[in-house]
Parts: structure tokens; sequence; C-alpha cells
């Protein structure tokens, strides 16, 4: 019986281990995939899960799908399915906001139902900016709706987001510390939750168009960078004007024997995007190359500045372009913006330790940081998640940088798709995993998985383009928490917490304690990651329904659900990565995500009594 429950050691053990990892998740003082291993090696120290059993999240159904999912969806942007949807918008959008904003957010959410909703964010940033570019609207406009939508898209299927996959694998858990006589908890099918996310999809279409597209930020909304027209949009966003010029070093010249990096730092220095020593001219030069009697610099500033650069350090200021006029042609080379995405190598590194203009070829020019524009003192900058770049390099060279999975490439840049005569094997391949869940019965991860390596086999991705598809990040957060759920259960300390919780609130109806569950989600979701949420509230919330008689399927399934209910700060990877590119600061996404956040519980929660 639950009263009987005493608090034990392991319990007090499991009790610490679980505000510890709170307290890591909340205040970030370590990343949340190194404290997930943390967590989970003192787990195993602790012996609260047995040594055999300790790795298992690694190996289980819901890790391999998530991994399966990435590789899917990679596959899919790869052969450019992404750059048709867009034509297809434009097409029959037309000019009608409304109509547009519509068509975006319904695609995306659909999309987020079977690939992660980071990613189909992510796929759905240059779209969006390549429409804001060609029907002159803000994007501003545009992001906030995609990202809500696509958190919301996730609820689509049990595939849609890493709660929801997670689900499965906890219900699992639970089972084995069910008491005696009680009824094992079934899980959920594939579309078992398509009518709630249905719902909810609808209700955040019609909250952007008729409510959210009046809280909007008007005055911050920013339009994308597109090709040819580098000078007014350094002096609309970012107050960087000028254009580009020629200067010759002399003999006389103070730049003499100085590298790049120190050109750079001097008074006055307008922006350096190219260079030319011996070698042919070539932009973005690293900051250690150096500078030599007759060396050439392109530089971007005003005619005033440049003049008086060139005045105080002994350069002579050329006429015209005579050694840049074909790297600075527009169809050769430009501006774009560039986000650092969650789980990007860069997270942490300045702009120096990260030797863009040397690895990548792009000159980081300003960045936009949610309440910030920052122009000086760039190569100092820490790269946070989130931040959006601008940038200055050639076309050829952001193609590139749009493969690395550390950026992604908010800009439409004019780029030739990659393996669009791949674009059937892919499609067929995702349609087989579909089939093989639906029709056959396979279990998730095997049939998922047998989709992501048919499109390896068939050459829509190299092998080492799919391990770089996987946000290990993920992976390794969703694997590590697993063994504090099964700790919880097979000790008792998800019981005797509801056991506290029942004693002092006394009897509440149904109704009360799901609304309390739904809120408690969400609260926790916007200070930890949603897999950590959904890992220790769904065991609380299964023995809070086996303790007083409800649902527990039911239950499990709000939580999930709730850890989705993450509009109103940016801490979710969705909201982190629009931040940059949209403009937005976080009072936006209080005064937008407030009122989405209680349109998502009311739905939510009345689909889910209705549905189940």
């Amino acid at each position: 019986m639950q009263s009987e429950l005493t608090l034990t050691g392991d319990m007090l053990l499991v009790l610490a281990l679980l505000g510890l990892t709170i307290f890591a998740f909340a205040t970030e003082i370590v990343r949340i995939d190194i404290a997930a291993v943390s967590i989970m090696v003192l787990i195993g120290l602790f012996g609260l899960v047995p040594g055999d059993q300790l790795f298992d999240g690694f190996a289980s159904n819901a890790v391999m799908a998530v991994i399966a999912v990435m590789v899917l969806g990679a596959g899919l942007d790869r052969t450019g399915v992404m750059n048709t949807v867009a034509a297809w918008i434009v097409r029959y959008g037309g000019r009608s906001e409304s109509r547009i904003v519509g068509m975006l957010c319904g695609t995306v959410g659909v999309v987020s139902g079977f690939m992660q909703n980071t990613g189909a964010t992510a796929l759905f940033l240059p779209v969006a900016s390549r429409i804001s570019s060609r029907l002159d609207m803000p994007l501003s406009n545009l992001l906030i709706p995609i990202g809500f939508c696509a958190i919301v898209g996730g609820t689509l299927t049990m595939i849609g987001s890493s709660p929801l996959i997670l689900l499965n694998d906890l219900i699992e858990t639970s089972n084995r510390s069910l008491p005696p006589g009680a009824e094992a908890l079934q899980p959920f099918e594939m579309f078992s939750v398509t009518p709630v996310g249905i719902a909810l999809l609808i209700a955040a279409l019609l909250f952007s168009l008729l409510v959210g597209r009046r809280l909007l930020p008007r005055a911050g909304g920013k339009k994308p960078a597109s090709p040819g027209r580098t000078k007014s949009y350094f002096a609309d966003v970012y107050g960087i004007t000028g254009d580009v010029h020629e200067l010759l070093v002399t003999v006389d010249s103070p730049l003499v024997g100085m590298r790049v990096s120190e050109a750079e730092q001097l008074d006055g220095a307008p922006l350096l995007l190219a260079i030319q020593s011996t070698d042919e001219p070539r932009l973005a030069p690293p900051a250690d190359e150096m500078i030599w009697v007759g060396t050439v610099l392109g530089v971007m500033g005003t005619r005033d500045q440049v003049g008086r650069f060139a005045i105080e350090n002994q350069l002579r200021l050329q006429p015209r372009l005579r050694t840049f006029g074909s790297l600075f042609n527009p169809s050769r080379a430009g501006i774009s913006e560039v986000v650092i995405p969650p789980g990007s190598r860069l997270v942490g590194k300045t702009i120096g330790e990260a030797r863009l203009r040397s690895r990548f070829g792009i000159s980081v020019l300003a960045i936009n940081r949610g309440d910030a524009i920052v122009r000086s003192g760039l190569r100092s900058e820490t790269l946070r998640v989130g931040d959006c770049l601008v940038s200055h390099s050639t076309w050829r060279d952001l193609s590139t940088v749009a493969r690395d999975k550390d950026f992604i490439v908010a800009t439409d840049i004019p780029k030739e798709e990659q393996r669009p005569q791949k674009v059937g094997f892919a499609l067929t391949f995702f349609a087989l995993a579909m089939f093989l869940v639906l029709v056959l019965d396979f279990n998730l991860s095997v049939a998922l998985m047998t989709g992501a390596i048919g499109m390896v086999l068939t050459g829509v991705l190299s092998m080492d383009e799919a391990y770089q598809s996987v946000s290990w990040k993920t992976v390794f957060l969703m694997a590590s928490l697993i063994p504090l759920g099964f700790a919880m259960e097979s000790t008792g300390t998800a019981a005797w917490l509801v056991q506290q919780t029942l004693d002092l609130v006394g009897d509440v109806n149904d109704l009360t304690m799901q609304i309390a569950l739904a809120v408690l989600a969400t609260l926790f979701t916007l200070v930890m990651s949603n897999v950590g949420a959904t890992v220790l509230l769904v065991p609380i919330a299964i023995n809070i329904a086996l303790a007083t008689g409800a649902n527990p399927t039911v239950y499990a399934l709000i939580i999930a659900l709730g850890t989705s209910n993450a509009f109103i700060l940016p801490t979710h990877p969705v909201n982190a990565l629009i931040m940059g590119p949209g403009g937005y600061k976080v009072r936006d996404f209080v005064r937008v995500g407030g009122p989405m956040s209680v349109v998502f519980l009311v739905v939510m929660l009345l689909m889910v009594n209705l549905a189940f």
C-alpha cells in the first residue's frame, strides 16, 4: 500500500540524484548531455541499477528510433524535397501573408510529425527566407508561427518528438514495477496520438493567423539576406554602411609585417573581406595571414572611414575594384545569415578559436544575439546556441557550410541541389518504413532503421553523412536518463513521492490532477530538456494514477504531450533556432508564447479525455 512506504537509503540516493539532475539541467553548469552521462555513472556506482542493465538505454527502442528518424530526415533534405515544397507554397500561396503563413505552418507541422521538430525547423529556415525575400515579407512574421507549429507537429505521431518516442519505453519500465494484480499498461501505436495532434496543430494554426500575428514584433523584424543586396542589407539590419574598396599596402605602411587579425584591431579599421599577397585573390583571409608590401586588401566601409584609415596607415586607395571585382560579384559571393544550432561543436568557442575563415571561408561581420547586435570585438565573442552570424563568403563556400551540422544557413543561396536524382529512393524507403509500422506491425525502431539503411544503400546518403546527421547529444541524453527513470521505479522513489504528494494535497478530482500534471510538465520543460522532464515525471504520473484509480496510460501521455508546451521561453531548441534569424527578443516569446501555452493546455487536455 502507498501509505506503508517508508523512506529508505536507496530512495534518499535517488532523490539526491534527482535534485542534482534538475539543478544541472536548470543552471546548465555543464552541458546537459554531460550532466546526464554523469548521473548515469553515479547510478551505477551507487548500485541503484544492476551493472548489466545500466547501459540498456543505448540499445533501447526509443534511442534507435530517434537515430533512424534523424537519418531519414537527412535523406529527405539531401534530395531537395524542401525546395519543391517552397516552390509549391510560393506558387499557390500568392502574395497573401495569411495564406503563406497557413501553408508554411501546416506543412512544417505535418513534416514534424515524421521527423524531429528541430530538424524540420532547420529545413524550413531557408524556405521561409526564400519566401520572405521574394514577397518582401518580414521574416519575423513567419518564424515564430513556423517554430510553434513545428513544436506542435511533433504530437501528430509517436515518432514526432523525443518524449513520445521515449514514452513506450518508460511504460515498459513501469510495467516491471507494477504491484501484484495490477493490469499491465498498453503501449501506444504509431498514430494513437494523431487525433490529439491534429487538434493541437489546427489550434496552433488558428492562433497564429487570428491572434499570434497581432502579437508578433513589428519594428524589430528584418528581411533576410539575399544575393545582390549586400549594401542595403548591412545598412538596414546591422547598421553597417559603406561600399567595397581596395587598399594597396605601400612600403612605408605600418601594416607591413602585421597579421590580418592585428590589422583588424586598429582604430577605425574597416571590415577586411579579401586579400591578395602572392597568391590568387581570395575572400575571408585567415587571421594569421601576413601583410606585406604590395598586398591588396579588400575592405568594406564608408568612403570617409576607408580614406582616413588609408591616410593613417600609408595605404593607397585604389579608384576602382581592379583586383577583387570578380570576387565581389553578387552572382559569386555575398552575405548570408548562419545560425548556430543546438548540439553544434562550436558552442562555447570564440570566433577566433573556431577559425571560421580558414576552415570554412566565411568572414563574420556581426552577430545577432537576442536583444543585441554585436559588431566589435568579434574574434573574442563566445558562440552560443541561436547566435545568428552575418557573414560574407562565396556561395560555393557557403554551400559547404550548409552541409556541416554545426551550422544552419538561414539564407536562400544560389546553389544546386545535391542529389535530386535520388528523391525517388528517399521517398520509397520513407514510405517503406511507414508501411512496416502501420501494416505489418513491425517494431518501430526496426521499421525506421530499415528505411534509414535503405537510403544509405541506394546512395541517398553516404554512411559518413548518416553518422553526421545524428545529434549524438540527443542520443546520449536520452540513453543516459533512462536508468534514472528505472531507478525511480525499482527503488520505490516514484511511489513514495506520490504518497507524499497525495498526503499534502488531499483528495482532488481527476481533472484537477490532470491540469496539475500538465502544468508541471510545462514548467519542467521550460527549465530543462523535454526528454529530462519526461523521464522524471512519467513514473510519478503513473504512480499517481495507480494510487487514485485513474488511467495511468492517460496520465503518462499528458506528461509526454505537456513537455511539448514550450513556447514561452527560447529554451526549446526550436525557439533558440529561430530567435536570431527572426530578430526576436525574449519578451517576444513571452508575449506570443504565453497565450499559445494556455491554448495548448486546454486543447490537449480536452482531446486526451475525448480520445482516451
